[in-house]
């Protein structure tokens, strides 16, 4: 028998990670996300039960991060706005808003201006001074949509 379920958890290990190797990088982090959070709560419901204040504790700071996550599950929330994660527009191009942003001008900021917060900002996030790609990618993306 336990040999039967010793080979049952086996080829249950084997497909999940045959999935794991076939899926996308976003829904291995949604998934890893939602094993976190569905622990977290039923940790804090089993001490709720086994000792009482502590469990209320942990419910009290889960209570933020449940709330969020009913605002972005309720069908009106995608009116309200793009969020974080949707501001680029289709096709991965950067709003303007989000170029002053990264450029960190104010709207309407010359072009000279524009210049010259990219070269600040290059001289410090190019990747051959030991700084980041995709920084100095989004800081030339900044740059392009306002000068465009």
């Amino acid at each position: 028998m336990f040999f039967l379920l010793g080979i049952f958890a086996l080829l249950v290990l084997m497909g999940a990670l045959g999935a794991f190797s076939r899926a996308q990088v976003a829904s291995i982090k949604q998934f890893g996300f939602w094993m976190l959070a569905i622990g977290g709560l039923l940790l804090s419901v089993m001490l709720l039960f086994t000792r009482g204040p502590a469990g209320l504790g942990t419910l009290v700071l889960l209570g933020p991060l449940l709330w969020s996550w009913v605002g972005q599950a309720r069908p009106g929330a995608a009116a309200r706005g793009p969020g974080p994660r949707q501001r680029a527009e289709p096709g991965g191009r950067m709003t303007r808003e989000e170029a002053w942003q990264v450029l960190g001008l104010k709207p309407g900021a010359s072009a000279a201006e524009i210049r010259a917060a990219h070269h600040r900002l290059m001289r410090a996030a190019h990747p051959d001074v030991g700084g980041s790609d995709w920084l100095a990618a989004r800081i030339n993306q900044a740059r392009d949509a306002l000068l465009g």
